[in-house]
């Protein structure tokens, strides 16, 4: 399998897809001739050569927003700004925004469970804020 510098660039940032990574380094364990590559590539960066598309990757100027990716799980998004997320997310594969999307959800699925948490929160310390001497006033 070919690899370019931008997938072995990825792959240095942690941002290829899970299943290219695995595919990398495996090749990579058997094919001399990549880790060559790759300690060239690693070289150059370590002597601050950057492209601007290695800058581009590394800041994740491409990458949709927080609140972006909310919008996206919401529906909320236009159609446009819809198809671009999930072009991200599935077809360019960004582990870092699909992190991004999965922590959404999981915040979302534990959202029914604040009210009841805070409600039991303000029991457990209703007796706290009322007065010693009366039981029914609050301390100010």
């Amino acid at each position: 399998m070919q690899w370019t510098d931008r997938e072995l660039t990825a792959w240095l940032d942690e941002l290829l897809p899970a299943e290219r990574m695995a595919a990398f380094e495996n090749q990579l364990r058997e094919d001399n001739a990549l880790r060559a590559r790759l300690a060239v590539l690693v070289r150059h960066r370590d002597q601050g050569g950057n492209t601007i598309g290695e800058i581009w990757q590394r800041a994740r100027l491409s990458c949709p927003v927080r609140t972006e990716l909310g919008g996206y799980l919401l529906g909320t998004l236009s159609p446009d700004a819809a198809a671009y997320v999930e072009f991200h997310l599935h077809t360019v594969g960004c582990r870092v925004c699909q992190a991004n999307l999965n922590d959404l959800e999981e915040q979302s699925t534990q959202a029914g469970q604040v009210p009841d948490r805070r409600r039991r929160f303000f029991e457990s310390s209703a007796g706290l804020l009322r007065g010693e001497d009366d039981p029914g006033q609050f301390r100010h």
